[in-house]
């Protein structure tokens, strides 16, 4: 009867876990800021991951839904859109607006340091959470978490080309209005 350890273990991950799973209390999540986003010190970006593996299960079973960003969905409907960005001004705005969906983008100031402690507890954490339920792959189907996270994943990918896009037009236009 080795299920039922894991059953229990589950059981009880998902009920520490719910509490960010109601409506009230969503998943933690950064902080937008009205400025270009910097990149994170070691310990913020630590405290994120360790909640998004926490909360992992409780995506997996659809009890915690991630949202995808209405610019994002914008940009899956059409990333090489001009339409209403005419001016470098709002070039850039729409640049901005990406980034805070986004995170930095490369040569914003953009350093990667990379923590391998860190990284091992992060492989280590997500391994043992990630167990917890069996067929989670199967269950992550089911559930819709998967198909889920594969639309973000193609909305992320056409913000990414969005952004790349506008800032070649901000480029080719010989716009100096910051980002």
């Amino acid at each position: 009867m080795m299920l039922r350890p894991y059953a229990l273990a589950a059981a009880m991950l998902l009920v520490a876990t719910s509490a960010w799973a109601q409506p009230g209390h969503p998943p933690p999540q950064p902080a937008a800021s009205p400025e270009p986003p910097k990149a994170e010190d070691s310990s913020s970006e630590m405290r994120r991951k360790a909640g998004d593996i926490v909360t992992q299960p409780a995506r997996d079973v659809g009890l915690s839904k991630t949202e995808i960003p209405p610019v994002l969905v914008e940009a899956v409907q059409d990333p090489y859109r001009l339409t209403g960005l005419k001016t470098c001004r709002q070039l850039s705005a729409a640049v901005t607006e990406l980034n805070a969906a986004l995170g930095p983008d490369y040569g914003a100031g953009l350093t990667v340091k990379e923590n391998r402690g860190a990284k091992l507890a992060e492989a280590g954490g997500a391994t043992v959470v990630n167990s917890l339920i069996p067929f989670r792959q199967l269950v992550r189907e089911i559930s819709g978490a998967a198909p889920a996270k594969r639309s973000l994943d193609a909305a992320v990918d056409a913000g990414l080309a969005r952004r790349g896009f506008l800032r070649g037009v901000h480029n080719r236009q010989g716009c100096r209005t910051p980002f």
